[in-house]
């Protein structure tokens, strides 16, 4: 099921991560960088998996450097797990799924 990822911006983030009911996986990437490519298709698996039960949502740092600013983030990708608007969880670079399913764990 294509399209479970969600885009936000700094327009939607509140919104959509800092006030969702669910835990939110949010990943802050951009187009230019290929470890965050890699990982892509990873988020999009967990995504469909955890439908319902995990909001993933995805930020381009180059179009949205507010958020982006705020959070300190330097290195792509970096994921971020939110769980009632703050961060329980960060993960920085492109890390294999068993990693993944362990930091979820606890929120699911």
């Amino acid at each position: 099921m294509a399209g479970v990822v969600i885009e936000v911006g700094d327009a939607e983030f509140r919104k959509e991560v800092l006030e969702s009911q669910q835990p939110v996986l949010m990943d802050f990437t951009a187009a230019w960088c290929p470890p965050c490519r890699v990982i892509a298709p990873l988020l999009e698996a967990l995504a469909t998996e955890h439908q319902g039960r995990l909001k993933v949502a995805k930020l381009d740092v180059d179009a949205h450097q507010e958020t982006a600013r705020m959070y300190g983030i330097r290195s792509l990708p970096t994921l971020l797990l939110f769980k009632e608007g703050k961060v329980v969880k960060q993960i920085t670079g492109a890390v294999p799924r068993t990693k993944l399913d362990e930091a979820l764990r606890p929120l699911l």
